[in-house]
């Protein structure tokens, strides 16, 4: 699209190439210009805007085609939303996100509802450690996706947490309990071990 309505978003610019081509692109006041090469009027478009305006530059076209759950995973890990998670959260989401990427990647990801959500969450209800983890990297994904205008809905919004079986056991750790056992422990220690064993295995389980 060649032409913009005015007033243009703060710090958008366009250019003409000596081929006649319209390019987009961000400077804040004197600051390094990002391009924009999404598409304008997408959201993809938006979503790379935002991320110039905070001096970062979009990631380059991936592998996933537009619009696919894939493609919104892909951009989900090149934010700070991603960047701020630990690294013992990230590896654990990543492992949950590439059995969802095998299985359902190629679908659009607007066509997430509730209802895939829930259903998402009930296939792994016998372990209820992996359907909360399963509901956690979800709910991290689409919140982002919802503040970056990429969707009108969180299909997460409304989806309760799976209960916890009855009867004695051990208490399940939180996200920074582990991250600071690892911290402590490092790799290739015996204690590291056995919860990376138990963190890193049987995770993947995708949305079917």
């Amino acid at each position: 699209m060649d032409h913009m309505p005015h007033p243009r978003p703060p710090h958008l610019h366009r250019q003409t190439t000596r081929h006649g081509k319209t390019v987009w692109y961000v400077r804040v006041y004197h600051g390094p210009r990002i391009r924009i090469r999404a598409v304008y009027g997408t959201p993809a478009f938006d979503a790379e805007y935002r991320t110039a305006l905070q001096g970062e530059r979009p990631a380059p076209a991936g592998k996933y085609r537009e619009g696919t759950l894939a493609w919104l995973l892909e951009r989900y890990r090149d934010t700070s939303a991603w960047r701020d998670l630990s690294m013992a959260t990230r590896r654990q989401r990543e492992n949950i996100f590439k059995g969802i990427i095998k299985k359902a990647g190629g679908e659009p990801y607007r066509a997430v509802g509730r209802k895939s959500v829930s259903e998402g969450r009930d296939r792994r209800s016998a372990t209820p450690a992996q359907a909360r983890h399963f509901l956690d990297a979800m709910r991290g994904l689409f919140r982002w996706a919802l503040a970056a205008d990429m969707v009108k809905v969180d299909p997460t919004a409304g989806v309760s947490n799976p209960k916890r079986k009855k009867g004695a056991g051990f208490p399940i750790w939180t996200e920074d309990e582990v991250d600071q056992y690892q911290q402590y422990w490092p790799v290739g220690t015996k204690e590291r071990v056995w919860i990376d064993v138990l963190l890193y295995t049987g995770c993947g389980e995708a949305m079917r």
